[in-house]
């Protein structure tokens, strides 16, 4: 995601990591607590589409995603409920980049451990790939007009711009909040990672192999232990590494600074060796 400079923010409802451009459309169903009702939205999207294109087979599933043909996922959802008040949001793929949403959903660490609710991988598909005349403008007319039937209701489609700080004060402080390390990160449950490190040593193209194991609390290191064969490294400079990093932000760009200083105190035959070894650590913090 950095390499492509796409930006990421932490959402306040549920559910997995979405990927957002200009392809996807994203419907957000704004009611009471007790008018919720994710079932009923997702009936008015089908029956848009089955409207605007009789041909295309869409079913909503028991886990609130719409699938086309019954095998690719067009949509997925999340919510959340408030004390009087909820939203369902969910997603539409139109033209979305695939091969960019395939690229930034893959996990760039594995091993990480939580307990939240895991994303399921699901084959996705653009409804322009099996309805290539679906224009934009038609989709959104499409929903409009279903949605006013549901709820029987006049509504007309108006275009607002978000980034009209006089037309809705404060939303460009919330959404610096939820991109902030202190949401993305610090507020998220407790986690741990327990993976294995490539290493190599470019004077020599040796290879070996080792295990890094951290506790992460609130964003931050709470422990972290490596496993690095004594041959390859002294124990003594991989121990250094895991007590320097504790207590640091599960970041890349902080922990880097930290790492830095001890690179610059070792400047001996194995600095190569250790260089690899701090970036393969801090390559699993993203």
């Amino acid at each position: 995601m950095r390499n492509a400079e796409i930006t990421l923010a932490r959402r306040r409802s549920g559910g997995g990591t979405v990927f957002h451009d200009l392809g996807n459309l994203n419907l957000t169903f704004f009611t009471s607590k007790k008018g919720y009702d994710r079932r009923r939205n997702l009936k008015i999207i089908t029956e848009a589409l089955r409207r605007v294109r009789p041909e295309l087979d869409v079913q909503a599933t028991e886990r609130f995603d719409i699938l086309l043909n019954g095998h690719f996922k067009i949509s997925g959802s999340a919510s959340r409920l408030s004390r009087k008040s909820s939203y369902h949001h969910c997603t539409l793929l139109h033209s979305a980049d695939r091969s960019t949403l395939s690229t930034v959903l893959q996990p760039s660490c594995p091993g990480i451990h939580s307990n939240a609710t895991p994303s399921i991988p699901s084959p996705v598909t653009n409804l322009v790939d099996h309805a290539p005349t679906l224009q934009w403008d038609d989709l959104l007319d499409t929903l409009v007009h279903q949605y006013n039937k549901e709820f029987r209701c006049d509504a007309s489609l108006t275009l607002v711009d978000p980034t009209e700080e006089s037309v809705f004060p404060g939303l460009r402080r919330a959404a610096e909040e939820l991109q902030s390390w202190e949401w993305t990160y610090a507020k998220t449950p407790k986690f741990s990672v327990q993976t294995v490190l490539d290493l190599r040593d470019d004077r020599s193209s040796a290879c070996s192999s080792a295990k890094l194991h951290m506790e992460v609390k609130s964003g931050v290191i709470d422990s972290c232990e490596l496993d690095v064969p004594t041959d390859w490294l002294p124990h003594q400079l991989s121990g250094e590494l895991s007590g320097l990093l504790v207590g640091e932000r599960f970041c890349p760009h902080g922990a880097a600074a930290t790492v830095s200083a001890l690179l610059r105190a070792d400047s001996g035959a194995l600095q190569g060796r250790l260089i690899n070894l701090c970036i393969m650590v801090l390559s699993v913090m993203g």
